[in-house]
């Protein structure tokens, strides 16, 4: 990374053998430098002021105060990028409704995880998190549409959405304004096995919609949002007159599984011109194509945008090469998808 500035990350965990460990591991990456570590939330507080880190990682439980309330404390004050390390908790979600960028998870005895990998894994999420944009709690911005097409007598049957790095609350936001009776949802958002089925629990209990971690032979009907399992694809299939979800385990596509891409693709081919393809906040370009094969086949298609997103990557590929007809910012987004499907 020669010329290119290296990303100063201040480490906070109570385990001085796990503080030493992951401050060995990431000074490897060249593109990273660990300026500091903390063994308690009160020595981050002054580390940061003293070290100006780019990114933080926070361990979940902490002594004197755990990781979560910090967050809500320090993100209002002086919002930082943060990756958290926590073990298979429900946790995690607080966090990053707290602010938190992403999270990892820790690894525990029978687990597939490694330090290893845990390490390898936070590396990536370092960088993701260095470019994410904070502002997500700001209000406003505009609507942003490409070349209309015409939709006379279009029948909305399905609303598939995808989503990355930071898509857990802005999938969120959506769901929960929404009304019981809209059209079956299917939605792929990256995430690892078990913390899928604790995230669609969690939006079960937080929404109008009943919300479930998907099952091959789930139907997609009205009031029900079926949410990709960790590590399978998911795709529709026409079956009747309605249609069901296949999951299935598979090849990474774009780096993920699930994918994006393979929802939509899926989408694109058996429900065509009768479904609604929303792509949000995210890294990388997965499910640019795929919303693109749904515009072509007839679908509508909203991408958030810039603004809004922690991480302007997927909706901006999916954007620039003609996926998306609407750009709209997230805290309009459930108003549109509202007004589209009710015409």
């Amino acid at each position: 990374m020669s010329g290119r500035k290296k990303i100063k990350v201040l480490v906070i965990d109570d385990s001085l053998v796990f503080r030493e460990t992951l401050s060995r591991g990431l000074a490897d990456d060249t593109g990273i430098e660990v300026v500091g570590t903390a063994a308690d939330v009160f020595e981050a507080r002054d580390k940061i002021i003293e070290w100006e880190p780019d990114v933080l990682t926070l361990d979940v439980e902490m002594p004197k105060m755990d990781g979560i309330e910090f967050l809500r404390r320090l993100m209002p004050q002086y919002p930082l990028p943060t990756v958290m390390l926590s073990s298979v908790s429900g946790k995690v979600f607080d966090a990053l409704q707290a602010g938190a960028v992403d999270f990892v998870t820790k690894p525990s005895v029978g687990s597939q995880c490694t330090m290893e990998s845990m390490i390898a894994e936070l590396k990536v999420k370092i960088k993701i998190a260095s470019t994410a944009n904070l502002s997500r709690w700001k209000t406003g911005g505009s609507v942003q549409h490409q070349a209309n097409r015409s939709r006379i007598g279009w029948d909305p049957q399905m609303i598939a959405i995808g989503a990355s790095t930071g898509g857990t609350e802005a999938t969120l936001d959506i769901l929960r304004q929404l009304p019981a009776d809209m059209p079956g949802i299917v939605i792929v958002q990256h995430m690892p096995p078990v913390f899928t089925k604790m995230y669609a629990d969690r939006l079960n209990v937080s929404c109008r919609l009943k919300v479930k971690e998907a099952e091959t032979g789930d139907p997609v009907v009205p009031g029900w949002a079926l949410i990709a399992p960790g590590d399978r694809h998911m795709v529709v299939r026409k079956k009747g007159a309605g249609y069901v979800v296949e999951c299935f385990p598979g090849d990474k596509i774009n780096g993920h599984c699930p994918a994006v891409d393979v929802l939509f693709e899926s989408v694109a081919k058996e429900a065509g011109r009768k479904a609604l393809g929303i792509i949000l906040t995210g890294m990388g370009k997965d499910g640019a194509k795929g919303l693109l094969s749904m515009r072509n086949c007839g679908a509508r298609t909203f991408g958030q945008d810039e603004s809004s997103s922690v991480v302007y990557g997927m909706p901006k590929e999916a954007f620039q090469i003609g996926a998306v007809e609407r750009q709209i910012p997230l805290n309009r987004m459930a108003k549109e998808i509202y007004s589209i499907i009710n015409g």
